[in-house]
């Protein structure tokens, strides 16, 4: 197996290729380097076959979409991913094949609902869930300390002692650490209790990550232009979020709300469906075209999209423009279908 890690820098991506049919899977790739990427790519001889980002990046706009549009190769990530264009979602225990190799996936929340880590020989790439004497903060929206805690001590700490840790970030100058001696040292969880943990997480008092304003709601919704003037993050906090259960009931009532999908149309009418009687407008087009639903800024408003993190973002941007009553569907498309509730498609 042909392996190197590209970047040099703390944000990681690792080349991995397949010395037998000279296929090439590129992990954590940044938007930055792409012209590196396809210069190691040419160099090693290599066809790029897989586009893999470990979880939704917020320091960071990610490459993937772009790598796509040049080499044809498709972008998998966790079916948590929130963002569209996403071409092979994966789960825990399914496997990505680069060549001869075998990517072991294992759904790895807390640092976000859509981190996955990923197995192969004698390394495992962790993305921010476990780093190198560290781990992920969790204290982003969707994240959960206690999740990771069971992600890492349940899941990796289960592999192999001598296994490699390759993690997506690394401010210290280290290049991998093993499992044996992040479970003896890593000084956030060796010793600690499930509690313990939750409670050194979630009282971190960390600043938020430079750049992530830039980075964060375009990874989320793959949107690389200046279609969408983004709201902030105190205005995102601020969206109302409901249930799918809640959202049934609303519906269900006398006045029912306003059903808008920001998803694009091919998942409007893909694998997940849609809600009966919601109105598809992609979020890329909402500010352009937020006055086809002008008659409803004194009523109820429920966004969708697939995991509820788009729609937050249109929530919000729908908020700035004068819309009273709007809410988000927490968890999108695939809680309520998790849930059985009714779809078309």
């Amino acid at each position: 197996m042909l392996f190197r890690e590209l970047n040099r820098g703390k944000c990681k991506t690792y080349l991995l290729a397949c010395e037998n049919t000279h296929k090439a899977a590129l992990i954590d790739p940044i938007k930055d380097k792409v012209d590196r990427y396809l210069a190691m790519l040419a160099y090693y001889d290599c066809k790029l076959d897989a586009i893999i980002d470990t979880h939704t990046h917020a320091d960071h706009r990610t490459a993937s979409w772009e790598l796509h549009d040049l080499t044809g190769a498709p972008v998998i990530m966790h079916r948590r991913a929130p963002a569209p264009h996403v071409d092979i979602h994966v789960d825990d225990g399914q496997s990505i094949p680069i060549g001869t190799i075998r990517l072991r996936v294992f759904h790895t929340p807390g640092h976000t609902p859509d981190g996955i880590s990923l197995y192969t020989e004698n390394r495992v790439f962790t993305g921010d869930t476990l780093l190198i004497h560290g781990t992920g903060r969790a204290d982003f929206a969707g994240g959960d300390a206690g999740e990771e805690y069971d992600a890492i001590t349940q899941k990796l700490f289960a592999l192999p002692d001598e296994t490699l840790v390759f993690p997506a970030h690394d401010y210290r100058g280290h290049t991998h650490s093993t499992i044996g001696e992040e479970k003896r040292t890593n000084p956030r969880v060796a010793g600690r209790t499930r509690q313990e943990y939750i409670d050194l997480m979630n009282n971190l008092g960390m600043p938020l990550p430079q750049g992530i304003q830039e980075s964060l709601q375009p990874n989320h919704s793959a949107i690389e232009d200046e279609s969408v003037h983004f709201p902030t993050l105190v205005e995102l906090n601020r969206v109302r979020q409901l249930t799918a259960q809640e959202v049934r009931l609303q519906l269900g009532g006398a006045t029912p709300p306003l059903l808008l999908d920001v998803r694009e149309l091919e998942e409007f009418s893909g694998e997940l469906g849609h809600i009966p009687g919601s109105r598809l407008i992609p979020l890329k087009e909402l500010p352009a075209r937020a006055g086809e639903v002008e008659a409803y800024k004194d009523k109820d408003v429920i966004v969708i999209c697939r995991a509820g993190v788009r729609s937050t973002t249109a929530a919000a941007i729908l908020t700035g423009l004068g819309f009273e009553h709007v809410s988000n569907l927490k968890g999108g498309m695939l809680d309520w279908t998790d849930q059985n509730l009714p779809v078309e498609r």
